[in-house]
C-alpha cells in the first residue's frame, strides 16, 4: 500500500527547524547545573536542545489509577512522596513532557465515568500548573519560549480516549481545556464506541473503526496531535487513510530489541513493533518514540535508540519514556529511572549519545527536534 506523504515543503521544514533546533541566546541555569563538566559539549547540546519526553504519566497526588490486576505493588510508598511537577521536569533536563493518564487502568462500571475521571484529573493538572507557575504548551512557539527562558511545561495528552464514549464533541470539549495530543488507544475499548484494535490483544474490530476514523479527523481538524500507540498495524494502516496530518507513535520499541531480563523481555513484548510497522510510521513523516523499558541502563537505552534509528532514519525517532514523572519509587520515576542517576534523566541520556557517535544535530533531532516538526505542523493555525 502506498502511504501518504505527510513531509514538510523546503520552507516549511527550514521554518521549523529553526524555531525547534536554532541556537538559544538564553541558556537557563539548570542546564549547566545539570551538565558534565568532563564534556563541555553537554551543556551547548544541552541549551540547543528542545528536550522533549513524548509520553509521561503525569499523576498528582491522588490521581494515581490503579492496575487492572489488584492494588498497587507494596513496594509503593503510603503516602507517596508529594513531588513537584515543575521541579521534577526541571531535574529532568527536559522541557516538557507529554502528561498523561491511563483511563483503562480503573474500570469504568458505566457511561459517563471514564469522561468524569479525565476531566477530575485535567482539574488536578490545572492546581499542579498554578502551583508550579506553569502553562500548558498549545503550540512550537509555547514550547520555544519555554525551553529559551527555562520555564518547565507540558503537552497535554491522555493514554486511551475512553472517556469520548461515542461523543465526537468531546474532542472539542478536552482540546479547550487545553489537549494538543491524543492517544486513542491503550488496552481495553471504549464501552460504547470502540476506535480501533489494539497491538497487545486478538484483533476484532477490523482495524479502525469507522468512529475512530471520524475521531482522527477531528483531532486534525482542531490542531491535536493524533498518537497510535499502542495500535495494532491494521489500525495504523486504516488511519493512514483518513489523516490528513502526521502522527506518532510515543513509545514502544523493536521487537528484536528484548534486553536482558526474560521475565520482562515476556511481559512486554506484546507491546514491541516490528521493523516493517516501524517503516510505515516513518514512510508516512510520523515519530516513534523509544521507551525506556527494556533497558537498564542509558548505555542500554541509546543502544534501543540506535537500533530504530538504524530501521527507520534520525528524522523519525523521538523519546517517549513511559516513566512516572511524580514517582518516587525506583525505576518507575523519570528521574529515578535507572540506579545511580544523580543529574536527572536527560543529560546522561545526551552524554550517552555523544558517546555513541551520535552528533549534536542528530541528539536535537531525537531528542525532541522531531517531535516538534510534527507538534509544529499540527498545531499552526490555530490558537
Amino acid at each position: 500500500m502506498k502511504t501518504k506523504d505527510f513531509s514538510l515543503s523546503r520552507r516549511e521544514f527550514l521554518t521549523t527547524a529553526m524555531a525547534a533546533g536554532g541556537a538559544v541566546l538564553l541558556e537557563p541555569a539548570w542546564i549547566h547545573a545539570a551538565a558534565d563538566a568532563a564534556d563541555p559539549r553537554l551543556a551547548q547540546v544541552l541549551s540547543r536542545t528542545i528536550g522533549i519526553d513524548m509520553h509521561n504519566h503525569v499523576y498528582p497526588a491522588g490521581t494515581e489509577p490503579h492496575p487492572q490486576n489488584g492494588p498497587p505493588p507494596q513496594q509503593e510508598p503510603q503516602p507517596r512522596a508529594a513531588l513537584s511537577l515543575a521541579e521534577e521536569i526541571k531535574r529532568s533536563g527536559l522541557t516538557a513532557v507529554c502528561a498523561s493518564f491511563v483511563l483503562d487502568f480503573a474500570p469504568n462500571g458505566k457511561p459517563g465515568d471514564a469522561r468524569d475521571r479525565y476531566l477530575g484529573w485535567l482539574n488536578a493538572i490545572d492546581a499542579e500548573l498554578e502551583k508550579g507557575h506553569m502553562r500548558r504548551a498549545l503550540n512550537l512557539k509555547d514550547l520555544q519560549a519555554a525551553h529559551d527562558r527555562g520555564r518547565p511545561t507540558i503537552v497535554q495528552t491522555v493514554e486511551g480516549a475512553q472517556f469520548i464514549e461515542g461523543h465526537l464533541e468531546r474532542v472539542e470539549e478536552v482540546y479547550k481545556r487545553g489537549v494538543r495530543n491524543l492517544q486513542l488507544l491503550h488496552e481495553r475499548d471504549d464501552m460504547v464506541s470502540p476506535l480501533g484494535d489494539v497491538i497487545t490483544s486478538p484483533a476484532h474490530l477490523g482495524g479502525l473503526t469507522a468512529f475512530g476514523a471520524e475521531v482522527v479527523k477531528e483531532c486534525n481538524r482542531l490542531g491535536i496531535v493524533v498518537d497510535l500507540a499502542h495500535a495494532s498495524p491494521e489500525t495504523v494502516l486504516g488511519a493512514l487513510k483518513v489523516a490528513t496530518q502526521p502522527f506518532l507513535v510515543s513509545h514502544t520499541g523493536l521487537d528484536s530489541r528484548t534486553g536482558s531480563n526474560p521475565r520482562m523481555a515476556q511481559i512486554m513484548k506484546p507491546h514491541l513493533i516490528s521493523k516493517e510497522h516501524a517503516k510505515v510510521v516513518a514512510d508516512a513523516g510520523g515519530v516513534i518514540g523509544v521507551w525506556t523499558k527494556l533497558a537498564g541502563s542509558p548505555k542500554e537505552f541509546v543502544e534501543n535508540i540506535k537500533a530504530m534509528v538504524d530501521v527507520v532514519g534520525i528524522d523519525h525517532v523521538g523519546i517517549g519514556t513511559d516513566t512516572d514523572l511524580l514517582s518516587s519509587r525506583a525505576e518507575q520515576g523519570t528521574n529515578q529511572v535507572w540506579p545511580g542517576l544523580t543529574r536527572g534523566f536527560f543529560p546522561p541520556v545526551v552524554g550517552e549519545m555523544l558517546g555513541q557517535g551520535f552528533t549534536p544535530g542528530d541528539i536535537g533531532k531525537v531528542g525532541g527536534g522531531n517531535f516538534c516538526r510534527i507538534f509544529g505542523k499540527v498545531t499552526a493555525g490555530h490558537a
